[in-house]
């Protein structure tokens, strides 16, 4: 399976169930799950570890680990697929250890994950679906060129912002193209 290229300062590797200590305490930590119903479970996080894997398997992407060059746990980032106001769109998520923010790490998790959207999936369009309080999340997605286009509202009845940037040109497509998009 492909993964986006290193950056600068980051790595990206497939998630495993053997980083379940790691991704108990990001998905757990109040911090990092501030806009989310609430922190995750051990349980919970093995089974994001799992959605995951089988993201891998039926698409060939997902939420990758972010190390340092070191080998130090970030967080994870990549792409998912999720539903927007019904329709189905490739999303680019993140999240960072407290420990790591501040530092620009998510932004360029993101721009690598963006990068790898348009070299190796078809879809046209990447959005990112962010609480509307979570402006370092907002501002991470506008770094890497999406602006406000929509808002959602989630399987709980909240609201989300989408932001939204194309991946490619659709000057090639036909009429009817631009009508499934």
């Amino acid at each position: 399976m492909a993964l986006p290229h290193d950056t600068e300062h980051l790595r990206f590797r497939r998630m495993t169930p053997a980083d379940l200590d790691e991704m108990a305490k990001l998905l757990g930590d109040p911090a990092v799950m501030e806009f989310y119903p609430s922190p995750k479970t051990r349980e919970q996080a093995a089974a994001w570890i799992a959605w995951n894997e089988d993201n891998y398997a039926q698409y060939g992407l997902g939420l990758w680990i972010l190390e340092t060059h070191d080998g130090d746990f970030v967080g994870d980032c990549g792409l998912t697929w999720q539903r927007v106001n019904g329709e189905l769109k490739l999303e680019v998520g993140y999240h960072v250890s407290p420990a790591w923010q501040g530092r620009g790490f998510a932004t360029e998790a993101a721009s690598a994950s963006r990068d790898f959207a348009r070299e190796h999936t078809d879809s046209s369009e990447l959005v990112a679906i962010v609480h509307p309080d979570n402006r370092a999340s907002s501002r991470v997605a506008e770094k890497i060129g999406m602006r406000r286009v929509d808002d959602d509202l989630g399987a709980n009845g909240s609201v989300r912002h989408v932001l939204s940037m194309r991946l490619r040109s659709t000057a090639g497509l036909s009429d009817a193209d631009h009508l499934t998009e």
